[in-house]
């Protein structure tokens, strides 16, 4: 199994791992959450964060570690970026929690397909839904004459 470990700035990263518990009561312990705190510097946040996926990956049965991040180039990214090794490790950058819920749900496959899944989820997550309003709705006809039969 894969563990997942969610860098954002605050308070997202833990409003994301709250979101898949909601939904997945039983990955919390395959699930952190590291909120970047804006008072704190880049090197304190590493490590924090080189902390956290050493717990990650003492967990029995890990594999690996899908580390997602909110922004590509924003202190999240970057700390992510030297956190990873590319093997053991992987990062995708532009969390949303389709590709959250997506990467919970096949933790249990190899880290390369749990990667191509997440990026999937995540994009299929966004799409425009089209809604007619209701001022642009057709209107039904309510003509009295043809129903109202009684004087």
């Amino acid at each position: 199994m894969n563990a997942i470990l969610l860098i954002a700035h605050a308070p997202l990263a833990n409003a994301l791992r709250q979101c898949a518990l909601h939904v997945f009561p039983d990955c919390g312990g395959a699930v952190m959450a590291i909120d970047v705190q804006p008072n704190l510097s880049p090197d304190e946040t590493l490590a924090t964060a080189r902390i956290a996926l050493e717990q990650l990956s003492r967990g029995q049965g890990i594999m690996g570690v899908l580390v997602l991040t909110d922004i590509f180039g924003a202190t999240p990214s970057n700390v992510a970026q030297k956190l990873v090794d590319g093997v053991s490790t992987r990062l995708i950058t532009g969390v949303n929690l389709p590709m959250l819920l997506r990467s919970v749900s096949y933790r249990h496959e190899s880290l390369d397909t749990l990667v191509s899944r997440a990026v999937v989820g995540g994009t299929q997550g966004v799409m425009q839904v089209n809604i007619t309003a209701p001022q642009n709705q057709p209107r039904r006809n309510h003509d009295q004459e043809e129903h109202d039969h009684q004087q």
